[in-house]
């Protein structure tokens, strides 16, 4: 440990973040686990519902809060070394252009400040920055446009020394997580910025998560009930099985959230449950600032999230590397260190992450519509049921490749059950997909313009 702080400490880091990594550190050597055993857990009960709170006067809800967009990720995924946020959404508008016009359109139509801020990381600072200066009007005077999250050292998975490799010195650091967020919020003055400035509420979410907008219903229920941080949620469907689910402890009736990371191998199935587990989280937060300024402050800027470990190599394009592990945690474990914290039940149309091209091209078809304030949204008859797709990874995961194959743009899907493609297939303009849609190509294909696909 005292290695891996030495060079967290060459490197600049901030004396709070490296009592962050320290604590995180010790938690790893004990065998310190953050598993939750079904046994362990009850559901967390009926949940109030974003459609049944009343209607607030916007101009007063909004007049308080801040918008944080996590916008620390590369699009690696799909292969493009760039801020994801910048990637093309859709209509020639990336997600950052997008949550930007959602951000003006919502100052022009209530008289509000909303400032916008961005969590970046080393990979997307500047690029990010450079996108900004096409918006001159979004700033807010006095309130930086970002703020940075840590990095911290990649530990040898056998030693648990700071791994070193020379020939790409950088990837001996990884982001510790979205967790991060809360003490970067401290760390980098902004939390006490917004606080000097008269911003009581934060809502956080991601930057691909298009559906994760400002609602003053949500603003005006959170300032009046009091709630130090409220999760978004939605309720679970056989799609959600591995996905982050939220329940109570019963040892002191708090709010959890369990990963599959903090599952024992026993309770796989009871995981699985989405039934009786209900509800699960969207990674958009409601955050009282007040109360996580004061809750910092009495642990010395390290708010102590469950531990994420992840077992990766260093150079995470080569399986021969050196074999590390991540020392991360997850922003919305943080529902644990809020005694009163609560969740919303919300609709999926506040919940469409981009993780993958199969998720883009939902995104990119008319299964969505954009409105004149840039609001993205399912058209009225898909709103509760979007369509199951699912490409080749060989042909369409990277995004270069994915675009090639859909030169003339997404195929219609606003008929369509499913779209399930196996092999190397190219769209042309103006294919409609009904139905339940499996495809099948030995060799390179063309679907000719206009065709109607159907099962």
């Amino acid at each position: 440990m005292r290695a891996a702080v030495e060079k967290m400490r060459a490197a600049g880091a901030h004396p709070e973040a490296i009592s962050a990594f320290e604590s995180a550190y010790r938690r790893l050597e004990s065998g310190e686990t953050a598993m939750l055993p079904s046994a362990d857990l009850e559901s967390a009960g009926d949940v109030p519902a974003l459609e049944d709170l009343p209607d607030a006067d916007p101009a007063s809800a909004l007049a308080t809060v801040v918008q944080i967009k996590l916008n620390g990720g590369l699009a690696t995924t799909m292969g493009l070394q760039q801020p994801k946020s910048l990637m093309e959404a859709r209509d020639g508008r990336s997600f950052l252009d997008i949550i930007i016009g959602q951000t003006l359109a919502l100052r022009r139509r209530y008289g509000v400040d909303l400032p916008l801020v961005l969590m970046d990381s080393e990979s997307t600072r500047e690029p990010t920055l450079r996108a900004l200066e096409r918006h001159p009007d979004l700033q807010r005077d006095g309130i930086a446009p970002d703020f940075m999250q840590s990095v911290v050292p990649k530990l040898d998975a056998d030693t648990l020394e700071p791994v070193s490799w020379p020939e790409a010195p950088a990837l001996e650091w990884n982001p510790p997580g979205h967790g991060d967020v809360y003490g970067a919020l401290r760390r980098s003055g902004m939390l006490g910025e917004l606080l000097e400035r008269g911003f009581r509420h934060a809502m956080i979410g991601n930057a691909d998560n298009l559906g994760s907008r400002v609602d003053a219903r949500i603003a005006a229920h959170v300032a009046e009930q009091e709630i130090p941080f409220l999760m978004e949620v939605v309720q679970g469907t056989e799609a959600d099985r591995k996905g982050g689910h939220v329940a109570r402890r019963i040892a002191d009736g708090r709010l959890v959230l369990r990963e599959t990371a903090q599952t024992p191998d026993s309770d796989a199935e009871s995981f699985r449950d989405y039934r009786r587990w209900r509800w699960y989280n969207t990674n958009t937060l409601w955050v009282d600032l007040k109360v996580l300024a004061d809750t910092l402050a009495k642990s010395d800027g390290v708010l102590e999230l469950p531990l994420i470990i992840n077992h990766k190599t260093v150079d995470p394009r080569d399986g021969d590397s050196t074999p590390v592990i991540q020392v991360e945690s997850a922003m919305g474990a943080a529902i644990g260190s809020f005694p009163d914290a609560a969740l919303l039940h919300v609709p999926r149309t506040r919940f469409a992450p981009v993780k993958t091209t199969d998720d883009l091209l939902v995104l990119r078809s008319d299964v969505y519509e954009v409105s004149d304030d840039l609001e993205v949204e399912p058209v009225a008859e898909r709103a509760d049921s979007l369509p199951f797709v699912e490409l080749d990874k060989r042909f369409y995961r990277l995004i270069d490749a994915f675009e090639q194959r859909f030169p003339d743009g997404a195929p219609s899907l606003r008929e369509a059950e499913r779209l399930v493609v196996h092999g190397d297939i190219t769209f042309g303009s103006d294919v409609r997909v009904r139905g339940a849609v499996e495809l099948d190509a030995e060799s390179p294909t063309t679907i000719d313009a206009g065709t109607v696909l159907e099962p």
